[in-house]
């Protein structure tokens, strides 16, 4: 087998190969990692045959389904997964050939009720059903201790002791461990009663995951994040620094158009001199009657680059070729010293 572990943060995935035929899977892709995910595919010679996600994750984004358009490879889920991209279902016992290597779906509700183990030669991929001296909690949307309880005591447990644990979070750096040493030291498995341990998991008053909402939102549906939208609009556009902004409004004749597109207090609060307002929510209605020349050289900003980003990139899409965005905003624009106009727009 060829594996790669790759962390971002606390979660983990992995890239596994069969040696013989370079056929691959990625499990638990996060969005960030694209790139690293095809840069140690391409350096071990493996084709990615599979991505695979282990469960809906709430804390995190999942890469999948981009790489699955970039790959033209399925997107591989448990058969319950609410997602409408997984293209690939598996049911429990089910098994991915992988060259030589087999995969087989262990459907573990609890953490999620999509949530399923893939075992796979020595070792075990157990999500978030089981952690290294912890468990998946229980208190998310589908979560339930009791399904919990007996993925782990009358399912998971009951495999190989020397099976290596492979989780798919850790937060203290360990790469994994085996079910039998979790067996014997994790606190959570030493609660062997179900009812006490559904207590236990009912009263760990844990706090929320950051961006819940918006990644069961995006993992569930199949939509894009706020991060996702803004990095896709960036590599559809060129910026242009302060620096040059700052140049040009000494140019005589200059023709660029500043299009200031925050909302109108913060506009005659201070912007570049000679910018026009059009807030960004207007824009689609007044493009036509502001910007009747397509071909003319536009400048967006806003307060720190984000919005007009997204401004940039659909003026472009509506055939202003020659849009640019502001880097760093009027925020950088204001601590770099430049001038400022105040007052409603001329």
């Amino acid at each position: 087998m060829i594996f790669e572990q790759i962390a971002t943060g606390g979660c983990q995935s992995y890239l596994m190969g069969c040696a013989e035929t370079r056929s691959a899977a990625l499990i638990d892709p996060e969005i960030s990692q694209l790139d690293q995910y095809l840069a140690l595919a391409a350096r071990d010679g493996l084709h990615i045959r599979y991505l695979i996600d282990t469960h809906t994750h709430a804390d995190h984004f999942s890469g999948a389904r981009k790489l699955a358009e970039r790959l033209q490879a399925p997107v591989v889920m448990f058969r319950s997964s609410p997602a409408p991209y997984a293209d690939l279902r598996l049911g429990d016992g089910e098994m991915l050939m992988l060259g030589k290597m087999r995969i087989e779906a262990l459907h573990t509700p609890g953490h999620t009720s999509d949530s399923m183990c893939l075992r796979v030669e020595d070792r075990v991929f157990t999500g978030d059903t089981l952690l290294i001296g912890g468990s998946g909690r229980t208190d998310l949307p589908t979560g339930d201790p009791h399904s919990l309880y007996d993925s782990l005591f009358n399912r998971l447990l009951k495999l190989d002791p020397a099976l290596m644990v492979f989780p798919a979070h850790d937060y203290k750096g360990r790469k994994h461990s085996t079910l039998g040493e979790e067996i014997a030291s994790n606190p959570r498995l030493q609660v062997r009663d179900e009812a006490a341990f559904v207590e236990m998991m009912n009263t760990l008053n844990l706090s929320m995951p950051t961006h819940i909402t918006e990644a069961l939102r995006v993992n569930m549906s199949g939509g894009k994040s706020v991060a996702q939208m803004l990095d896709e609009a960036a590599e559809s556009v060129p910026f242009m620094s302060l620096e040059s902004l700052r140049a040009s409004l000494d140019q005589v004749g200059n023709a660029l158009v500043v299009l200031d597109v925050r909302e109108r207090d913060a506009y005659e609060a201070g912007h570049v001199p000679g910018a026009r307002l059009l807030p960004r929510g207007q824009l689609e209605l007044r493009v036509n009657q502001e910007l009747p020349d397509p071909t003319q050289r536009i400048l967006v900003c806003c307060e720190v680059g984000k919005v007009s980003t997204l401004a940039t990139a659909t003026l472009r899409e509506m055939g202003f070729a020659s849009a640019v965005a502001l880097d760093g905003g009027m925020k950088a624009w204001r601590e770099a010293g430049y001038p400022l106009q105040t007052g409603a727009s001329a």
